[in-house]
């Protein structure tokens, strides 16, 4: 069934938001299963399908074929209102016979429910007068209307066990849940839901959480939708039939409910809760004779009989067909009752979908504030906005950024055009992409997200602050300042993160292998942009290294701004140690050096250069 609903919605709903909320309620929805007719007839009642095999697929027994009051509407039929021919929707009738009154609580639930299915399901052509005779048959209106402001029966309503004598026979289904009876099932409430089609159809109409079958507002919502199954067009004659016996597969309760059906399309009146008129006569309690038994009706207003035409006895009435019934229409005008208020829901209750109001991609820099917020908008069934709905923001993934007052998660409340906005947003100093998630506190829809991204602070252009050549002597530190200024499209960039590396050359992106470091005695590092658009490397910032050389500082930033500034690493001055070897002169004496001519030979004369110095005072001693 669930497919053929889904088509039928898609076709009669007029917006997405229609759409969400329709597939919402019945997105789990599948048809009772078939039950079989019962083979039992003592009720004196015949089931449909009896004897012409199983009924069609999907036409189950939203009662079970449970029991169901049997009394007729009067013949005096009451005048049609003025309005609308055959809806009912003039101005209120506060006159007219008793059985024509329904509970004031009983009938609001009728026509919501009503407005609830025409809105979801236009093609179905539910009447709320159809309910009216459903509840009529299977209930009373709900035993007269004794439902407290809710709409809840003050004692649930109960059918006889479905044990199969006389009735279908079903075990338990709920556990007793919702019939107390963990043998077998039983009818539930004024529209005589069991339990299993009831865990299908239930419905929460009076917005308090619970989908309970005594309460008028869930149970008349859920009958609304069951008669609506299988694509059906309740204008349709054959389409009505067999919806009606998809409640109750019974030829005398098909004709009991059209009777009243048409009965209260004529004209009904609301009547004070708990004064509705209480049948009597049921289809598992037959008089003598096996006729359900006739009730004299019980006007709203009492009329004094006259004295010389007693009162008719019960059943002892055999009205001819068109002439009136013996009990005639008050004469006396009633106080109209007064409308009953329709359960208290919170707004939150209305929401039927949460969208995207503005600001769906957000972008800020880093340490910036976003010049946007997450708006959301709150929107019930027909697409209007909801007002004071409570709707949470949450930054969800990886991210410093954070709302005012550096939270996480915010609540805000949507005004009267239904949009809720965020406080404002401060992107922290991570960049990265993440999302914020709104969502209805309180209720499970579907959330409205919003993609963020935070990117990092650019400069398309560094310069060098003053020309000075930086160099230093190996093993030494540099002792020069170094400045750079950072701009993007010609403004100051501040904030704006510096990656600094020493290469050797300008077509070689590697850190150089050697050469001068950082005091850390690594050859990359970072620096941040200060407030003014500059940063400085202090004097000793860089150390020369041991290997003397020509070497490069290479400064890049995001946004594509590149800097190369010269290192010059030159050979430290050395002075040569003396010869340990050597004596040291005296003063004025000039130093000689040995020759090996110098030591006289036992067999030459001395010559008279044998005594001369050899070296001059200038002489040094180098090193090779």
């Amino acid at each position: 069934m669930a497919p053929d609903i889904g088509r039928r919605l898609r076709r009669g709903a007029t917006s997405g938001a229609v759409v969400a909320a329709a597939v919402a309620a019945l997105a789990a929805s599948q048809a009772p299963e078939a039950i079989q007719p019962t083979t039992d007839n003592a009720g004196g009642d015949r089931a449909v399908g009896t004897g012409e095999g199983t009924p069609p697929s999907g036409e189950g027994s939203a009662t079970g074929d449970s029991p169901y009051y049997t009394e007729l509407p009067p013949l005096n039929t009451p005048p049609k209102q003025p309005g609308v021919p055959g809806t009912g929707t003039g101005p209120l009738v506060v006159t007219g016979p008793a059985e024509a009154g329904i509970p004031a609580t009983v009938l609001s639930a009728y026509k919501r429910a009503e407005q609830s299915v025409r809105s979801t399901a236009p093609g179905c052509n539910l009447p709320w007068q159809l309910l009216a005779g459903i509840g009529k048959v299977e209930s009373g209106q709900a035993s007269g209307g004794r439902v407290d402001a809710n709409g809840t029966t003050f004692r649930p309503i109960l059918g006889p066990a479905l044990n199969g004598v006389g009735f279908a026979n079903i075990s338990d289904t709920d556990d007793g849940a919702y019939d107390g009876d963990r043998v077998h099932d039983r009818a539930v409430g004024p529209m005589q839901f069991i339990p299993s089609t009831w865990a299908t159809w239930g419905q929460d109409a009076n917005g308090d959480g619970k989908k309970d079958p005594n309460n008028i507002y869930d149970a008349a919502q859920a009958a609304g939708l069951y008669l609506c199954a299988n694509d059906r067009n309740l204008a349709l004659k054959a389409d009505l039939d067999r919806a009606i016996l998809s409640y109750n597969r019974s030829t005398e309760y098909l004709n009991t409910v059209l009777s009243w059906f048409e009965y209260y399309k004529r004209g009904t009146h609301q009547v004070p809760d708990g004064t509705g008129v209480l049948p009597v006569d049921r289809s598992d309690n037959r008089r003598p004779g096996g006729l359900p038994g006739t009730t004299t009706p019980t006007p709203s207003v009492p009329v004094s009989p006259s004295p010389t035409s007693p009162a008719p006895k019960p059943g002892s009435q055999d009205p001819k067909p068109g002439t009136p019934g013996t009990t005639k229409p008050p004469t006396v005008p009633t106080e109209p009752a007064p409308v009953p208020k329709p359960p208290v829901t919170s707004p939150a209750d209305k929401v039927a979908a949460l969208a995207v109001a503005g600001n769906r991609q957000l972008t800020a820099i880093t340490d910036s504030d976003f010049t946007g917020v997450p708006r959301a908008a709150a929107l019930d069934a027909s697409g209007k906005p909801v007002a004071k709905v409570n709707v949470r923001f949450e930054i969800v993934g990886a991210t410093d950024t954070r709302f005012a007052g550096g939270k996480s998660a915010v609540t805000a409340t949507t005004t009267s055009s239904g949009i809720a906005s965020s406080p404002a947003l401060r992107a922290g100093e991570k960049a990265g992409t993440f999302t914020i998630r709104a969502t209805v506190v309180g209720r499970t829809l579907g959330a409205a997200e919003f993609a963020v991204s935070v990117t990092e602070r650019q400069a398309d252009t560094l310069v060098r602050v003053g020309e000075d050549p930086l160099s230093a002597a190996t093993g030494t530190a540099f002792a020069q300042e170094l400045q750079v200024k950072a701009t993007d499209k010609g403004a100051l960039a501040p904030g704006v993160l510096v990656t600094a590396e020493i290469v050797a050359s300008k077509t070689d992106p590697k850190p150089a292998a050697e050469g001068p470091t950082f005091k850390d005695a690594s050859r990359t590092a970072t620096f941040t942009i200060g407030t003014n658009g500059t940063f400085t490397l202090e004097k000793g910032g860089l150390l020369a290294g041991d290997k003397a050389g020509a070497y490069l500082l290479k400064l890049t930033a995001p946004g594509g701004g590149v800097l190369f500034v010269e290192l010059k690493v030159t050979e430290s001055d050395s002075t040569p140690d003396p010869d340990p070897t050597q004596e040291p002169s005296e003063p004025g004496t000039p130093e000689a050096s040995p020759s090996p001519s110098a030591s006289p030979s036992p067999s030459s004369s001395p010559s008279p250069s044998a005594t001369a110095p050899t070296a001059s005072p200038s002489a040094t001693v180098s090193k090779a």
